[in-house]
Formats: structure tokens, sequence, C-alpha cells
């Protein structure tokens, strides 16, 4: 699972951040100053940073200085997260080394598509790696599925079910979310249509079905 590391000193879109990161699949770390964050990467660089320029100790710009001049973190793709939306101030932060910008307030599903645009521009393409669970397998590069030794013929909707699931594997995913990711949130056909999908994902992987687990009132988790 790919690490995105959050440099915010507001707890509020912090953790909105990192609860988006996570439900698209990704380790997510949040960081209120910069000092901790430097403590986290001599520990573990992460895959990518999203980096806000107000900080209580150091301004983001000094610490995006700081990532490219050390041969560590240097490649370290890095999104700037700013109120500051003026195109001075996008071009002085992009001038500065960052390789995106995004200002606030912002949609989750943008910040989760700029974080994966920028991880396939960086080679670290998260959607081509493989899933496994046991002998259950998803190959999103060849978007095939194994269960053992067979390959199981999966419709559009069925694949993207379980890949969300495999990709937050451990993790219970809410009913309305997996609603909201694989049909969309004007979907009015309800959550019917979910079970119906998760049933028949289940018979058709055979014993391999038996990981993915239902949570009573909440959702579903594969494990």
């Amino acid at each position: 699972m790919q690490t995105v590391y959050i440099v915010e000193d507001d707890l509020n879109i912090q953790e909105i951040e990192m609860y988006a990161l996570r439900t698209g699949g990704f380790e997510a770390r949040g960081f209120g100053e910069a000092e901790s964050f430097y403590e986290a990467v001599r520990e573990k660089k992460p895959d990518l940073v999203l980096l806000d320029i107000m900080l209580p100790d150091e301004d983001g710009y000094s610490v995006l200085n700081k990532i490219r001049m050390s041969p560590l973190t240097r490649d370290l793709p890095v999104i700037m997260v700013t109120a500051k939306a003026s195109e001075i101030e996008t071009v002085k932060g992009l001038d500065a080394g960052a390789d995106d910008y995004i200002a606030k307030p912002f949609g989750i599903m943008e910040l989760i598509s700029r974080v994966r645009a920028l991880l396939r521009r960086a080679g670290k393409d998260p959607v081509r790696e493989q899933l496994i669970l046991d002998g259950l397998v998803l190959d999103p590069g060849k978007r095939m599925c194994y269960a053992g030794d067979r390959q199981i013929d999966l419709t559009y909707k069925e694949y993207e079910l379980l890949y969300c699931l495999m990709r937050n594997a451990g993790m219970v995913m809410k009913r309305d979310v997996l609603m909201e990711k694989i049909w969309g949130i004007d979907y009015e056909g309800g959550s019917r249509t979910l079970d119906a999908h998760i049933k028949s994902l289940r018979k058709k992987l055979g014993e391999e079905g038996s990981h993915i687990r239902t949570v009573r009132n909440v959702g579903y988790l594969a494990r």
C-alpha cells in the first residue's frame, strides 16, 4: 500500500484528507508541523506528500526547499495544498519545486484524482500492482481475476467492487462509500444492488469468496 504524508496544521482539513486517502486505498499519516514531518521522513520515506503553505513552525515553501535539497527526498512527489489560490502563489509553489497545486476548498474525488495522476507521472502507478489475498488475485494491469488456479470472468461493476475491497483489505468499507465509488453519488438503484453484486462475487469466486466479509449494519471488507 502506498503512503502519503499530510503536512497540515488545520486538524479538520487533515482528517478529511486522511479519510479520503484511506478510502482511496492509501496509507495516510498527518503532521501538524514541519518538525514531526521531518522526523517521520527519516524513519520512512513516503510515496507522496500533501503540503500546506501556512504552518506554525515553518512555511511550506521552506519545507519544499528542504525536500528538494536532500538526496533522500529530492525526487519525492509533492502537491501543495493551500487557501492561497492566486496565480502568483501557484507559480511560486511550482517554481519552488512542487509537482502540483490544489486550492482549498477542494473536492475529495479531485484530491484522490490528483494524487493518483501524480503517482502515475512519477512512475509509481498503484493501479498496476497485483492485489493478493491468499488464493485470490487481481491483476489490474491486465484487468484479470484469479481464484486459485481459475481465471474468473467478472462484469465491470463486479471487478470494480472487488478491486475497491481488495485495495482496502482489512478496512471496513461502508455501504454508502461503496455505492458512491462504484455506482456514483446520483445512482438511484439502492443498496440492494450492492448486496446482489456481493452475492454474485462470492458465488463466482467459490472458496475464495470467503475473503469478502459482511460487517452487519456497516458494510463489507476483504480479509
